[in-house]
């Protein structure tokens, strides 16, 4: 077997991990460092190195791999290969010329569509029809690497970035069951990419969940759907945050004309007019409060209908 260490940090990169070490020889994981989370601000592992320890492998959480001396452990584990998923560092010439069969990346797009940070958030926000899995050879660049295998799945019209990133997180792990081998054996031939076609998917941040509500209904729906779980779609009402959870698209056909932002009763639903049509609200999330039906929130407030939602 070749000896592999494993890069990666959040639950995507978990299925990979697991079958490595069904399928491969892995010699150490290298993971991000314990985080503060929750209310009490207590570190918490990643879910990388929760598996990892669990299997007994070698662990490995530097601040950072920037310098030659930071990947000195990754020198004595003296890999053959690398695979990486998701491990959340631009990784340098120094480590990527370490392994004599290079490093591999899971990639959650279908390169050179999507090259960033976020891919599987941008590929709903865009409403694209399709992503997948590539499986790359890594360069210095930003997802810039000739690839070995790409395969595309269809996005449901209901699709979430939670369970977009669930089903291309099997898949990662899937391709890398059925294709790793030929890779490393030299089998399957990187091919370039086409830079003319690469577009890109910076870091979502918790701003970018506000909702736009200038923009038509069909891509709010979009924007709520690539908000979830996280950061989650919210606008503000009454000075204060307000998430939606859940919503649908409307088309403008029948709404009354008002401001976007307007939030109206329309046919027995509780709609925000957008910048064409409106977003039909399902479930929400007042600040310090439950997640509940949109029915019973405006139940116990129902001033929320007439008012305007963002300013």
């Amino acid at each position: 077997m070749v000896q592999i260490v494993f890069m990666g940090t959040p639950e995507f990169a978990v299925p990979a991990l697991k079958t490595l070490l069904e399928t491969q020889s892995v010699v150490g994981v290298v993971t991000q460092p314990d985080r503060p989370a929750g209310r009490g601000r207590e570190l918490r592992p990643s879910p990388v190195k929760k598996v990892a320890k669990a299997a007994g492998v070698p662990l490995y959480q530097p601040l950072s791999l920037r310098k030659p001396e930071d990947a000195a452990p990754l020198q004595e584990w003296a890999p053959e290969a690398i695979v990486v998923a998701a491990y959340g560092q631009i990784l340098r010439p120094h480590v990527l010329d370490l392994p004599p069969l290079g490093c591999l990346n899971v990639h959650a797009s279908l390169l050179p569509r999507w090259r960033g940070a976020s891919p599987i958030q941008h590929a709903i926000l865009a409403g694209d029809d399709a992503s997948g899995i590539t499986l790359m050879q890594m360069d210095v660049g930003l997802d810039t690497g000739p690839l070995y295998v790409q395969e595309a799945i269809a996005l449901r019209p209901d699709e979430t970035a939670a369970t977009l990133h669930d089903r291309l997180a099997a898949l990662g792990a899937s391709l890398l069951r059925r294709h790793l081998d030929a890779i490393l054996a030299g089998r399957i031939t990187p091919a370039p990419q086409n830079d003319e076609e690469a577009t890109y998917a910076p870091l979502i941040s918790k701003e970018d969940g506000r909702i736009p509500w200038e923009e038509s209904g069909e891509r709010l729906d979009r924007h709520v759907r690539a908000m979830t779980p996280w950061p989650s779609a919210f606008t503000t009402w009454e000075g204060k945050r307000l998430k939606v959870l859940q919503a649908r698209p409307v088309t403008a056909a029948n709404l009354p004309e008002a401001d976007p932002g307007t939030v109206i009763e329309h046919q027995g639903a509780i709609v925000v007019v957008a910048g064409e049509g409106g977003l039909r609200l399902l479930e929400v999330q007042p600040a310090g409060k439950q997640a509940m039906a949109i029915e019973d929130f405006v139940r116990g407030r129902p001033d929320f209908i007439g008012s305007r939602l963002g300013d």
